[in-house]
């Protein structure tokens, strides 16, 4: 009898906590039903001003979510004491922050203390997307924004360098797929990646190669042009796709031609399961499309342990 009561308490408090915890679609209807209007709207305007941002958006809420869970810890700034996760080594690049800052600011003034800055952040992402030209998908709300940010755990995000298992491993501790890993790996047909997260493969990659034997030869040959080893352009490197500023199919297209930038772009192409879904991609747009929704409400999903909702993005309350 004792046990018997013992689950049944144990049952609905874990029905609570799973009922406080969960997210939904229609979180602010009540509360705050302009927010999401009010994001897509400063993310356009940011995007007429620079055309970078929705890749820059895109990154920062992949991270913000690869880190401890989409609590908006990338968000916030360094302090005497604790470097954050933005100036992290994978981060020191991110930018567009400005963008979030904007939009916090006028809900703020619409709806004081209510919506949630990496609530804000999975918005600002999805309208990059969509006004890019690529899917559109329902962001389930309800996130709250955590206090820590740890510039050494940063190392927990995939790099450009890892081959096939080691991405599966690391989208499995997300509780993501190789399907996924698939899918959102087409989040690079937006964006430029600067010299050094492809270096190694077009300058003494192994002792037998020169140039990374994956890599299309012409394509190769044109990267060592923006990169030369020594190097003196403060900027140098390559968009991801043919498309910069569109969101499409291009880079699978680009992978099966050996002309993914990254090594880790390549190493899809050294697993049966995620070779087939490259191609797949390649040739059906909207496959993809409906694939890198599915996957970003599942990745934008992953909790964070956020207790608070910020009143500045960039620091704690």
């Amino acid at each position: 009898m004792e046990l018997q009561r013992f689950l049944v308490v144990f049952v609905i408090v874990f029905v609570l906590f799973s009922c406080v915890n969960a997210l939904s679609n229609n979180f602010y209807d009540q509360t705050c039903p302009d927010a999401e209007s009010s994001i897509r709207q400063v993310v356009k305007r940011a995007m007429s001003n620079d055309k970078t941002v929705p890749a820059a958006l895109l990154r920062m809420h992949f991270h913000d979510c690869f880190v401890r869970g989409c609590d908006g810890s990338v968000l916030l700034n360094s302090t005497k004491n604790n470097q954050a996760e933005k100036d992290g080594p994978p981060n020191i690049s991110l930018h567009a922050f400005y963008v979030i800052d904007v939009a916090k600011k006028q809900i703020e003034n619409m709806c004081p203390g209510v919506v949630s800055c990496a609530d804000i952040l999975a918005l600002a992402a999805r309208d990059a997307v969509t006004l890019s030209g690529g899917p559109y998908w329902a962001v389930p709300k309800g996130r709250k924004d955590g206090r820590i940010s740890i510039a050494s755990e940063t190392r927990q995000l995939p790099g450009p360098n890892f081959n096939i298992s080691q991405l599966q491993q690391s989208f499995s501790q997300k509780g993501l797929s190789s399907d996924d890993l698939v899918a959102l790996s087409g989040g690079h047909t937006l964006g430029f990646s600067h010299c050094s997260s492809f270096q190694n493969r077009i300058q003494n990659f192994d002792k037998q190669n020169d140039v990374d034997p994956t890599l299309d030869a012409s394509f190769a040959a044109n990267l060592k042009k923006v990169c030369p080893v020594k190097n003196t352009v403060k900027n140098a490197g390559s968009t991801l796709d043919t498309t910069t500023f569109l969101f499409d199919n291009a880079y699978y297209k680009l992978v099966l031609m050996k002309k993914g930038l990254f090594s880790s772009d390549s190493t899809l192409l050294t697993n049966s399961r995620t070779k087939t879904l490259v191609s797949n991609f390649a040739n059906s747009q909207n496959d993809f499309f409906k694939a890198f929704a599915d996957s970003m409400i599942k990745m934008s999903s992953i909790s964070g342990s956020g207790q608070e909702i910020r009143r500045d993005c960039r620091f704690v309350n």
